[in-house]
Formats: structure tokens, sequence, C-alpha cells
């Protein structure tokens, strides 16, 4: 049986590690990287809190919403609907 050690010089640093949230919570874990930021914690996940909160970084609800406010989008309105509407 032969023991082997680990290699010198291959391995990354593993340090104490601040982790910074959207909502301004800040925690200490550890990790290879010396700081972190993130956009949800356990203080503002809709699971932990039970509170519902739309996460919306790139404005795809805002999008979703005025597209289909109007009530044009085709695939959603009965044939009758679109006659009437042509009128």
């Amino acid at each position: 049986m032969s023991r082997t050690a680990m290699k010198d010089g291959i391995h990354p640093k593993y340090q104490e590690t601040t982790v910074h949230c959207g909502c301004g919570n800040t925690f200490t874990t550890r990790s290879v990287r010396p700081e972190l930021k993130i956009d949800i914690c356990n203080e503002c996940h809709p699971f932990y809190t039970g509170k519902l909160k739309y996460v919306d970084t790139a404005g795809r609800i805002d999008k979703f919403q005025k597209k289909f406010a109007a009530g044009t989008y085709g695939s959603l309105q009965s044939k009758k609907a679109v006659k009437k509407a042509k009128k």
C-alpha cells in the first residue's frame, strides 16, 4: 500500500469569502473566491420568506405583459373574435 500525497501548487486557495446579495444581506462562508455577488439569498428567496417576489433582471415580465395586454395576439383569440375585429 502506497500513500499518495497531495501535489503542491495545483490546488486553489480555500479561503473565507464575503457574499453580498442584491437585497443588501451580507454573510461569510468559505470558497476559492474572495468575494461573491448574488441576486437571491435565503433572506429574500420566496421559498424561505413565504412571500411572492418576481426577480426580473432582463425585463421579461414587462415584455410579456405588454404583449398580451392588448389581447391582439393571434393564437389566443377565437376565429369569431378575429372576424369581428376586422369588420
